[in-house]
This record gives structure tokens, C-alpha cells and sequence, in this order.
């Protein structure tokens, strides 16, 4: 007999809670800098077709199982798949692949606390650019200021969790939610005023696609993924918290149209900064925390500026921070029948020991020969092995059991419960059982080099002349 669940407090609260999963650093640190490097219009609209052909029938497909199951991910795909081992491994790889975020996420959500404290001390005041740049580089050597704020932060997260779903994750998302938009859409105002706006948004919404290339494609549909938040188990624990008279269909395409606007707003409040001072567009993975600061300096207001922007990107890291701690939580209080407080000090303590290597990998004083043996630092693996290779893996294979395993009558009985979207059941059906695994495996194969999509295009144009 299944124990009584929690569930969201209304609606409203859901979707606040579903889309502050979906809006983290991703809308407002990745988003703009892949959108630059990729000559954006192009990129853009292929961005917003992928969340919605690709990224959204995974969405509602992990809706689909969190509301049946009423478990998370472990549990429920072991549920649903008669107890098959092969299938509980998958809702181990989400609870594996989230905790592991977890613990470099933390980090560099402590740099969003420490920049917004730093933009209230005015720290760009009587520096030279290259000094600015400079800082951040300063701060990823600086171990123990990592460490206190990575500290701080997953204090911030255990304050909110600990409330559980409608005195917590819910009460906290109604009033960050909220005060995102109000931050995002006043520095987007900001930027109309600004020169560069026009250029910004001919750069953002004109498409070139000569220009594009294969490989874009392949980015701009990774990003599709990234933003909405699907392979981790978050959408999968959060639908476990909905009613049975929920709307799933609907659910899904409010969240994914508000990833959307968080993205799209973001970078038209960043590009007109960039084209009115003359920067690059393909700033690179640096945009945020190197280049803004210095076109911040520039501006009448720095100090106001600079602040408020730091302040709306702690809001989007602890919006999704929040929901990651609760894939966490939620399967260790499940699968050992722990009180929420025992489940959540275990996570947080966990997050904490396993994010000191990343904390302090800029400074050397851990995993010294690291770089040497993987080609990349601490931090730089991990935020590589859990984004290219185990959180599409696990999308790609919810994919595969949802479309090819899972009892068509389940999901269908799901999809139609209580949506007046109806009609769009059977086109759901085909884009999870085809169209999504298809096109997260040719990002895996891309990624892995196995295919090489700009070589590929280069030797069919060679053919063909």
C-alpha cells in the first residue's frame, strides 16, 4: 500500500516551482554565450523547435511517470517495470547524475553570491578591464573563499528544502519566481534604452542560416535539453507531487514557454550591452562573470546594475538548485524510510564533501596531477561527464521506456487525464517514441565522436560538386 503523498498546494505553484527547475545559470549564463557563439538567429530558432518538438514530449513523459507512480525515480521505474534491475538503474543514474551536478553546481552558484556581494562593494571602481577579467580568475584559485561560499549556499538550499514540498520548494518558488521576472524584465527595459538594442535583436531573431553550422544544430538542440531540465529526475520527482486532476499536457507547454522567455529576455538583456560597446558576440563561457563586469563599469549606475543582475542570477541558481536537492531527498526517503530532516542533512552533507574537489580544483592543493591524466581539472570533468555524456544518456533511455516499454494504455491514461489537449496525444506518442531518441542519440554520437556532423556535410557537398 503506497504511504500518502505531499502534494503541490495549487497550480500556480507547480508550474513556478516546474520552471524554476527549467530557469537556472543555463537561461542566463549558457543560453546567451552558445547563442553568441553560434551566430545566433539561426541558433535561436532552432533552440525554440527543439524545446518544443524534442525537450517538451520528455518533459511531459516524466510527468507521466511521476504522477502514476506517486514515486521517485528509483522507485518508479522499478515500478513500472515489473522490478526489472536494468530499468532501476536508470532511476539511479538520474539520482547519480543530479547529485554529481549538485556538487559543482553548488560552486559556481557560490560565485553568483560572491559577485553579487562584490558588486555591492563596487569592485569594478578604479580597475582596468584586463584587472576586472582578472578577478574571476583569482577567485576560481581561491580555495577557501570557494569553500565558505559553496558552504553558505547549501545553506540556503537546506533552509528552503527542509520545508517540504508547499512550505519549501513551493512557498520559496511564488516569491523568487516572481522577483526574477520583475529583475529580468527591468534590466531588459534597461537595454532597449541602449544603442545596441537594434543590432541585439537583428543578431537574436534574423535568421543566417548559411552561416550555421552542423555541428550549431546539434548545440542548439542540447541547449533545448538543458533548459527544460529533463534526464535528471527532477520532472519525474516533481510530477510526483501533482494531483490527478492536473493538466500534464498544458503543464508542460506553460513551463517550457516560460525556459523560453527567461532565454529569450536574457540575452536581449545582455546582447544590447555587448553591441553598444563594441565587445564580441562570441564571448564565450566567460560572458558572464569576465565581460559583463567590464561593460558594466561602463555604464551610468554600475553598482545598481551590477548588483541587481548578480541578485537574478543567484535567484535562477536557487531555483535550481533546490529542485536537484529534492531528486535527492526524495529517493533517500523513499528508499530508506528516512524523516525528511535525516534525508536532507545527508544530502546536503554529501553535496558539500563531494563539491570540495571542485571548490578548490582551480587551486591545486587537491588531485595535483588531475589535468595531467584527464585532460581537464576536477571541475572541468565533472561538469563534462555528468552535461554530455550521463545526463543525455538517461533522457535517452527514459525515452526508450517510455516509448517502447511502458504500457501504451499508462501513458495514454496520463497524457488524457484531466487535459483538454487531447488531440495531441497520438503526435506525442510518435516524437517520444521516435523523434526524441533519435535526436538525443545523434547528440551522444556527436559528442563522442563517432560522427562528425561538420565533416559530414563538408564530404556530401564535395560529392555532390
Amino acid at each position: 500500500m503506497k504511504q500518502q503523498r505531499e502534494h503541490w498546494g495549487s497550480r500556480i505553484g507547480f508550474i513556478l516551482a516546474a520552471a524554476g527547475s527549467a530557469i537556472g545559470l543555463g537561461s542566463l549564463w549558457r543560453f546567451p554565450y552558445l547563442a553568441g557563439e553560434n551566430g545566433g538567429g539561426a541558433f535561436v530558432l532552432l533552440y525554440v523547435i527543439f524545446t518544443f518538438l524534442i525537450a517538451l514530449p520528455v518533459f511531459i513523459a516524466e510527468l507521466v511517470i511521476g504522477r502514476n507512480t506517486q514515486r521517485s525515480a528509483v522507485s518508479a521505474f522499478s515500478e513500472l517495470s515489473n522490478h526489472s534491475m536494468h530499468w532501476k538503474l536508470l532511476g539511479w543514474l538520474n539520482v547519480l547524475t543530479t547529485f554529481l551536478i549538485l556538487s559543482y553546481y553548488c560552486v559556481v552558484s557560490g560565485w553568483c553570491v560572491n559577485y553579487s556581494l562584490m558588486s555591492i562593494n563596487h569592485f569594478t571602481r578604479g580597475r582596468t578591464p584586463d584587472q576586472i577579467r582578472e578577478i574571476f580568475d583569482k577567485l576560481y584559485i581561491s580555495a577557501d573563499i570557494n569553500l565558505f561560499w559553496l558552504f553558505i549556499f547549501i545553506l540556503l538550499n537546506v533552509g528552503v528544502v527542509l520545508g517540504g514540498i508547499r512550505k519549501g520548494i513551493e512557498y520559496w518558488s511564488r516569491k523568487l519566481m516572481p522577483a526574477l521576472f520583475v529583475i529580468l524584465i527591468g534590466l531588459f527595459f534597461m537595454s532597449m534604452t541602449m544603442s545596441g538594442f537594434g543590432d541585439a535583436f537583428k543578431f537574436l531573431f534574423s535568421p543566417n542560416f548559411a552561416s550555421l553550422k552542423p555541428s550549431s544544430i546539434l548545440d542548439a538542440l542540447g541547449m533545448a535539453f538543458f533548459t527544460s531540465s529533463v534526464g535528471l529526475g527532477i520532472i519525474l520527482t516533481y510530477g510526483s507531487y501533482m494531483k490527478q486532476s492536473e493538466d500534464i499536457p498544458k503543464t508542460g507547454m506553460i513551463v517550457s514557454c516560460m525556459t523560453l522567455f527567461v532565454s529569450l529576455f536574457g540575452a536581449l538583456m545582455i546582447f544590447p550591452i555587448i553591441f553598444t560597446f563594441g565587445m564580441p558576440p562570441e564571448a564565450g563561457p566567460g560572458l558572464v562573470f569576465k565581460t559583463l563586469p567590464v561593460l558594466f563599469n561602463k555604464m551610468p549606475g554600475t553598482l545598481v546594475v551590477s548588483t541587481v543582475f548578480f541578485i537574478l542570477l543567484l535567484f535562477t541558481a536557487l531555483t535550481s538548485t533546490i529542485s536537484l536537492f529534492e531528486v535527492v531527498i526524495a529517493n533517500l526517503m523513499e528508499l530508506f524510510s528516512w524523516s525528511r530532516l535525516k534525508a536532507v542533512l545527508f544530502a546536503a552533507s554529501g553535496v558539500f564533501i563531494f563539491g570540495i574537489p571542485s571548490a578548490i580544483s582551480g587551486s591545486g592543493a587537491m588531485f595535483k596531477n588531475w589535468a595531467a591524466l584527464y585532460g581537464k581539472d576536477y571541475f572541468d570533468t565533472i561538469n563534462y561527464v555528468t552535461g554530455s555524456w550521463m545526463l543525455p544518456l538517461a533522457a535517452f533511455f527514459t525515452t526508450l521506456f517510455v516509448g517502447w516499454f511502458l504500457d501504451k494504455k499508462i501513458s495514454s491514461d496520463e497524457f488524457l487525464k484531466g487535459t483538454t489537449f487531447g488531440k495531441l496525444l497520438h503526435i506525442w506518442f510518435f516524437l517520444i517514441k521516435w523523434l526524441a531518441p533519435i535526436a538525443i542519440l545523434l547528440v551522444i554520437l556527436q559528442e563522442s565522436g563517432i560522427i562528425d556532423a561538420n565533416l559530414i556535410v563538408q564530404y556530401c557537398h564535395f560529392g555532390c560538386e
